[in-house]
């Protein structure tokens, strides 16, 4: 497949025919398709389709009870967030798990701070100056103004605060960042910093995964359109191949012949 300009002819994520329901209510039903480096899929549908329930299966939040798992053709079984982090998979929510009263570089490193060299770093002491140091290059390597690293995050604009939440993500290594309405906050202006953002991660080959009620915003940045209904897969369409008419006659149809 080779629809964003990425070598991109196997997927980093299939799910197949996975299912989840609470009780008699399914929330996703019998859902498949592939990720690929480098892409962003958009993850579109009318509230209570499954979009939430599907990349929460995917994120280790919830455990499927049918269908099956790949990354890179690798069969798992996704445990919990901290084993999906593990796998490549990171994920930054709507209401974004910052420490407010903590830095920039405190919340860039937030579980997996870097330790002091000496002994004390044995005791617990971190590497106060390394973190920052390192927070700086990350954000300056994407050409982002970087404030004083020492700087409290509530001080920060809602954009910053999302760069913040995306860079911790990179630094770790995510192959796979789902993000669940990422620019629901922000205004115009953060909202194309943002999507300039993620235009950078596609070009490093990380795969994105978008949750958004907007189909206008996100239509300028995603390559595919996953559309969901009632927890059952619509269809899937290149952007190439489709336009935002499209896409929204299939969220209210629930019908993958959308012409």
């Amino acid at each position: 497949m080779a629809n964003n300009g990425v070598n991109s002819s196997q997927p980093i994520v299939r799910m197949e025919h996975v299912t989840k329901h609470f009780g008699g209510v399914y929330a996703v039903r019998d859902v498949s398709f592939g990720l690929y480096p480098g892409e962003v899929l958009a993850l579109v549908g009318d509230n209570g389709a499954g979009k939430s329930t599907l990349v929460k299966i995917l994120s280790g939040a919830y455990l499927a009870d049918e269908g099956e798992i790949y990354i890179r053709d690798t069969k798992v079984r996704i445990e919990n967030p901290m084993h999906a982090r593990r796998l490549g998979i990171e994920t930054i929510y709507q209401h974004l798990a910052l420490m407010n009263n903590l830095d920039i570089a405190a919340n860039i490193f937030m579980g997996r701070e870097i330790r002091a060299r000496s002994p004390l770093g044995r005791l617990g002491l971190m590497n106060l100056r390394e973190m920052r140091n390192k927070s700086v290059r990350l954000l300056e390597g994407f050409e982002i103004i970087v404030p004083d690293p020492k700087r409290e995050v509530e001080n920060l604009s809602g954009g910053q605060r999302q760069i913040v939440t995306i860079s911790r993500a990179i630094y770790f290594q995510a192959q796979v960042i789902i993000m669940d309405e990422p620019t629901a906050a922000l205004g115009v202006s953060e909202t194309r910093k943002v999507y300039e953002f993620i235009h950078r991660l596609k070009e490093q080959g990380i795969a994105i995964i978008i949750i958004s009620h907007n189909i206008n915003e996100v239509f300028d940045v995603a390559d595919r359109f996953l559309v969901l209904k009632t927890g059952g897969l619509v269809g899937i369409r290149r952007k190439d191949e489709t336009s935002i008419d499209q896409i929204v006659t299939m969220i209210i149809s629930g019908k993958a012949d959308s012409g």
